[in-house]
């Protein structure tokens, strides 16, 4: 399985039959456990590669020259197709910047020749800031129409209001004048559905109306999602993260960032979240940002005609989509050099910060939730910490870890079975079963029912003399000290209640969100994991307040925790449990702390972060070296070669290049004795992504590497438009061609199609440097060599599979090339 899904669209559909038969990655992949449909679409342009730049091909009949002249004028004319790759095939990083380089020197060498050429180069030079403004704004825009709309649609599960039908809950009490302190979400202008059917608000029978009428909306919202991904875009479904990791290490998935994705996604996350599934919209905006990044880059030529170009843009657009989704433009820069890029130059952290600003202020202009702020649980803390209560931020980051590493190896394992058993063919049928489940058990408790962004923002707060929430009842003491710096106070019975609600709440959240990640909705794992960290947090830090109130003479609490004083707060510690969560799940931890910390406005708690988050990693890696998106790419088989997992073996080149010993000898062309029928002939029977060029069968001397679609698509061109071209025509790779009869067929001439410096190394290299040259040159193969005779090749789904074959794990998981 080296070269699958050739040329199959665009340009080049009228292929060889017998190589469109070759294709098998239609059953292959499955993006976040959906199996996915590879259809033609309109979106097959998108991700694809430059189709309109190439090199040239001459043809000549020997050395008459008058039978040829008509054929010059397209010498300096290029092939379309040639230059593109192959959808599930990976770019070559090398010819792409070496594009680019040959496209900048032209407009230099141009620029002073007239005010228009100058013009030009201006435009491109601005090009790259243009195009991550505009992927700013979409974001922002975006975002805040998800934001919006989810909020509404959440809470239309519980009713609606009669005086403006498009108000959420909380607008629609904004303007009423009936309203009350104690009963601040009350007022006439909001019906539930109990009043409006049954026109009462209390007793069994608006309970049980109110629940059914619950579980439908939820149960509509979910069909409609996974009916809108399954039926236009399969794409759209799960975080997208691990797909946009493997796109910008250079791998090609057509229309993962189409216009059908990007359209359906938006629509279909706000149905997503509004159903009240365990997952989060802060994932799936990156992807929402990703594709509105390579829409606009069609827009300039510099980046829509080079893939490598194309991936800068895009690690620019994930940090615009972190910023919209945290209101963090900071850390969703240091999101992007983290976690996603896999090439990140200082022009792209530039315009990376530029355009997670540009989607910051856009979103704060739109102002979803009306407070002023990019997200709903933005809190402040007025008190400080105390050293001693590192222990608990440690605990609370071991927690962190242990949650992540198991459901890291229960979603997997889950999502596993999905790809492996029926489960997998019933995709609408399992997002209603789980959302059905979702709902029946989430209606009952107070802290499951309203949305998890909402959750999180309670279990953020610190408690003032305004709140009415069960986890701020406690006793009430006299005190003259402002709302800012209440004292530690004994809890009430409301609290207690509270956190046996939240315990029930926290077992509810850790199981349902393993099955929930990766169905066929748009689901992201951000808010389910920072939930579950958040409730661990909030319960300790309530655990801790109380232990400092009781126990204040104890000797870890003298000194720093006196009666009357405020000692401990448990927000802070619902905080840093999400920080712990989060990082235990995705293994994130320099972007994760400047996230969290501007979320919350507070320089002094960094350590507490840093030390929570940096635990868990510690404690996950321990367990396993895997975050959640590598896993995911795992398990889908994408050819993403980590750059931080180090290679440790002995092995040499001639151990991993094929052939192999006993196998057929490595299939080459030569660079003047071969016809068009043999060359026809040779990519029938093959399934090879490219071929080495050799001097002659005998000497095997290395002249070059021509790519398997160049190759193809030369022949059909030439085939197409030239007179002369045959079946018998002899195909040169070498500058000149020898005078030939002038009864003989036209000659066809590929050099331009050839890279003539293919890289190269011994067959006693150690893989260890083999493996850094793959990672850090981005290649896709690399010929082996022993005194300059070509003895086989290496592939980076060669290396992949040799490093799971070292790990003792299956080889054949690597699927793509």
């Amino acid at each position: 399985m080296e070269s699958e899904q050739l040329f199959n669209r665009g340009s080049s559909r009228n292929s060889y039959n017998s190589i469109a038969s070759a294709s098998s990655d239609d059953e292959l992949l499955d993006g976040a456990g959906v199996i996915m449909d590879f259809h033609t679409t309109e979106d097959d342009n998108l991700l694809d590669g430059d189709t309109s730049s190439g090199t040239n091909y001459t043809m000549t009949n020997g050395g008459n020259i008058s039978s040829s002249t008509h054929l010059l004028d397209l010498l300096d004319e290029p092939i379309p197709g040639v230059g593109t790759y192959d959808d599930f095939h990976t770019i070559d990083w090398v010819r792409e910047k070496c594009k680019d380089r040959e496209r900048h020197r032209k407009i230099n060498s141009k620029k002073k020749e007239s005010a228009w050429e100058f013009t030009k180069s201006l435009y491109d030079a601005w090009s790259g800031w243009l195009v991550v403004t505009l992927t700013g704004l979409a974001s922002g825009a975006l975002a805040g129409l998800i934001d919006i709309a989810a909020d509404w649609m959440n809470d239309l599960k519980e009713g609606v209001c009669l005086s403006a039908l498009w108000f959420n809950h909380e607008q629609c009490c904004w303007g009423s004048n009936e309203t009350t302190f104690e009963e601040r979400d009350k007022c006439p202008q909001w019906n539930t559905w109990a009043e409006l059917v049954l026109g009462q608000a209390e007793g069994p029978g608006s309970y049980i109306l109110n629940y059914i009428m619950y579980i439908y909306w939820a149960l509509t919202f979910a069909f409609l999602a996974v009916c809108l991904v399954k039926v236009f875009a399969p794409y759209a479904c799960g975080s997208g993260i691990p797909e946009i990791k493997t796109i910008l290490s250079g791998f090609i998935i057509r229309g993962y960032l189409g216009k059908w994705t990007l359209m359906i996604k938006t629509v279909t996350l706000v149905l997503a979240v509004a159903s009240g599934l365990s997952l989060g919209k802060e994932g799936p905006l990156v992807h929402v940002a990703c594709c509105c990044g390579n829409i606009f880059s069609y827009l300039f030529p510099k980046y829509s005609k080079n893939e490598a170009k194309k991936r800068e843009v895009l690690s620019a657009a994930s940090a615009a989509g972190v910023s919209v989704a945290f209101g963090a433009p900071i850390g969703g820069v240091l999101f992007s050099l983290e976690e996603v890029s896999y090439y990140f130059p200082l022009k792209t952290l530039w315009r990376s910060f530029f355009a997670a600003l540009v989607a910051a202020f856009t979103l704060r202009s739109i102002n979803p939730f009306g407070n002023s702020r990019l997200v709903l649980f933005y809190v402040e803390f007025h008190s400080p910490w105390h050293l001693l209560e590192l222990v608990p931020f440690i605990m609370l980051g071991i927690f962190g870890g242990l949650w992540g590493a198991f459901f890291i190896r229960t979603n997997i394992a889950w999502c596993r079975r999905r790809k492996t058993t029926k489960l997998g063919h019933y995709p609408v049928l399992e997002v209603l079963v789980v959302t059905a489940v979702t709902a029946i058990l989430a209606f009952p408790n107070d802290y499951t029912r309203i949305s998890t962004s909402e959750l999180i923002s309670e279990l953020f707060n610190d408690c003032g003399l305004l709140d009415s929430s069960k986890l701020c009842d406690y006793v009430s003491l006299n005190s003259s000290k402002s709302s800012n710096e209440l004292p530690d106070r004994p809890a009430n019975q409301n609290v207690y209640t509270a956190l046996w609600q939240l315990a029930l709440a926290l077992i509810f959240k850790v199981l349902i969100t393993v099955v929930t990640f990766g169905m066929k909705v748009p689901s992201g794992l951000f808010i389910p994991s920072m939930a579950v960290g958040a409730i661990a947090g909030r319960l300790l830090g309530v655990g801790m307040e109380q232990l400092a109130y009781y126990h204040h003479d104890w000797v870890i609490f003298k000194g720093w925790c006196s009666p009357g004083a405020d000692c401990i707060t448990p927000g802070l510690y619902a905080m840093v449990g999400a920080a712990a969560c989060l990082g235990g799940v995705t293994r994130m931890t320099v972007s994760l702390v400047v996230i969290m910390f501007e979320l919350t406005g507070g320089l002094e708690y960094i350590v507490p972060l840093m030390a929570a988050a940096m635990t868990s990693k510690w404690v996950a890696d321990a367990i396993g070296r895997e975050g959640i998106y590598d896993a995911h790419i795992r398990l889908n088989g994408y050819p993403f070669l980590e750059a931080k997992e180090e290679f440790g073996h002995k092995t040499l080149a001639m151990d991993v290049m094929r052939p192999r010993r006993n196998d057929p000898p490595l299939t080459v062309l030569t660079q003047d004795s071969m016809k068009v029928e043999d060359v026809e002939t040779l990519i029938s029977e093959t399934t090879y992504s490219g071929f080495p060029v050799v001097v002659s069968h005998e000497s095997q001397r290395l002249v070059g590497f021509v790519l398997r679609r160049d190759l193809v698509i030369s022949i059909e061109n030439a085939r197409k438009r030239q007179d002369g071209i045959v079946s018998t025509s002899n195909i040169y790779f070498t500058e000149y061609i020898p005078p030939l009869p002038p009864t003989s067929p036209a000659t066809l001439k590929l050099r331009g199609i050839m890279d003539l410096s293919p890289f190269t190394v011994t067959d006693h290299t150690p893989m260890e440097i083999v493996v850094d040259i793959f990672r850090k040159l981005g290649l896709r193969q690399c010929l082996v060599t022993h005194n300059g005779r070509l003895l086989g090749i290496i592939t980076k789904k060669d290396i992949l599979k040799h490093m799971a074959q070292m790990a003792n794990r299956d080889p054949d998981s690597i699927l793509f090339n």
